[in-house]
């Protein structure tokens, strides 16, 4: 089937809008914590995930896509070159040898035909089992016997591998499906992923979560990889905290909204009132170099990139809903954009410095989103879920200008 190039009508009414001011355009977060996305927006998994499980974390646009009889158009959606300049990033000349790992639920079928579809159509080299650079395993580390196929999941992965080849057109892909979306299972994927003389992966993308729970703390050592940087989303529900982003051995990756803009930098940024974020009540003690005032325990999140739908990406998808070209967003779009974004760096510090210390000690590195907010109601500390100069929860440190923020940055050794 022929793929079709992407129509640019919402995004010239989108450009029109930046001009008169994106933190005008703030879009209103969300009334409750387990209710659907405002607007033509649908999530792709269920939410709340059922106790001992997790759900993915992609939104789907529902007004854009597949039309009837037109098969393989999609309405919008930003594509590589417009992510690469958005965070100013050498994607052409880094990334090579490098290899991010995408752990995610149940089987898509058709990921690697997908990934080519979308990597012919945007014109990034062909990544391929036959090749090297493509490899899928099952849980258990096997290139055969994957799980039952989902469809819902499918979305979710072809979002991420898609971002992995938008940022980061140069590193090879493993993808590794966990036999069901049970939090078990995940963790067994991921341990997976992490066994680098299998995958070769020094960066694991996690873009589903659950609420955080008394028990959360007791999965922390299942996403401990050192010497990997291992980042999560953290969240589509506005002011909450999930899990495996509270981790505090993670890299939390919050979202923002994103247009371009007649500035210097050609783009503006705001946080996306849908994110994750919050003050752990279980997850302690912080990270040491996490040392903002007002929460004594962990704060989500570490570092951001864009992950509002209405500023969604273009994703490429025949065996789940949108059934080919489809518009994305949440937290899953930003967790492995930002996993991609420090392979573009190179590998971790071989000391055992998480890899998230780089964001807080170079964060003036960092594009700083100092507007917009994921709660109305009020929240202490105020910087939970609103944005301003420096660090705060919905944000973080920020999102990426380069790559400096993201480099290997040793003298911090901090493990269970």
């Amino acid at each position: 089937m022929t793929v079709l190039p992407p129509a640019r009508v919402l995004r010239t009414i989108l450009s029109v809008a930046a001009s008169l001011s994106l933190a005008a355009l703030l879009p209103v977060p969300p009334a409750a914590a387990d209710g659907p996305p405002p607007g033509a927006v649908e999530r792709a998994c269920a939410w709340p995930p059922q106790h001992g499980r997790s759900s993915c974390l992609a939104l789907r646009r529902t007004d854009v896509g597949v039309k009837a009889g037109l098969k393989g158009i999609v309405g919008d959606g930003y594509g590589p070159s417009e992510l690469q300049d958005a965070y100013n990033l050498p994607s052409k000349a880094n990334g090579k040898g490098q290899t991010v790992a995408i752990v995610d639920a149940y089987d898509d079928p058709n990921a690697e035909s997908d990934l080519a579809a979308y990597r012919s159509f945007y014109g990034l080299p062909p990544c391929t089992t036959a090749n090297g650079c493509f490899r899928k395993y099952n849980q258990r580390g096997e290139t055969k016997n994957y799980p039952d196929p989902d469809r819902d999941w499918a979305g979710e992965i072809a979002l991420d591998i898609d971002m992995v080849s938008a940022i980061c057109p140069n590193c090879h892909i493993a993808l590794v499906e966990a036999d069901s979306n049970s939090n078990d299972d995940l963790a067994g994927a991921v341990s997976t992923a992490a066994t680098t003389w299998l995958t070769g992966a020094k960066y694991i993308s996690n873009s589903y979560g659950s609420p955080e729970s008394s028990s959360s703390p007791d999965r922390n050592a299942d996403y401990v990889a050192e010497g990997i940087a291992v980042t999560a989303s953290a969240g589509d529900s506005g002011l909450e905290v999930e899990f495996p982003a509270a981790d505090p051995y993670v890299v939390a990756v919050g979202g923002t909204s994103l247009l371009p803009a007649a500035n210097a930098r050609g783009w503006d940024e705001i946080t996306w009132s849908g994110t994750g974020s919050g003050c752990s009540k279980y997850e302690q003690p912080r990270p040491p170099w996490q040392a903002d005032p007002g929460c004594s325990h962990r704060m989500v999140t570490d570092v951001s990139a864009v992950a509002d739908p209405e500023t969604g990406v273009a994703v490429y998808d025949s065996y789940g809903a949108t059934g080919g070209w489809g518009v994305y967003g949440g937290t899953s779009a930003s967790s492995p954009i930002i996993a991609s974004v420090y392979a573009l760096a190179g590998p971790p510090a071989s000391d055992g410095t998480d890899p998230a210390y780089s964001v807080y000690k170079h964060a003036d590195q960092l594009n700083d989103i100092v507007a917009g907010r994921n709660s109305w109601d009020p929240c202490t500390p105020s910087y939970a879920c609103q944005a301003g100069p420096g660090y705060d929860g919905p944000t973080g440190n920020g999102t990426p200008d380069g790559i400096g923020a993201f480099v290997a940055t040793p003298g911090y050794p901090w493990w269970p």
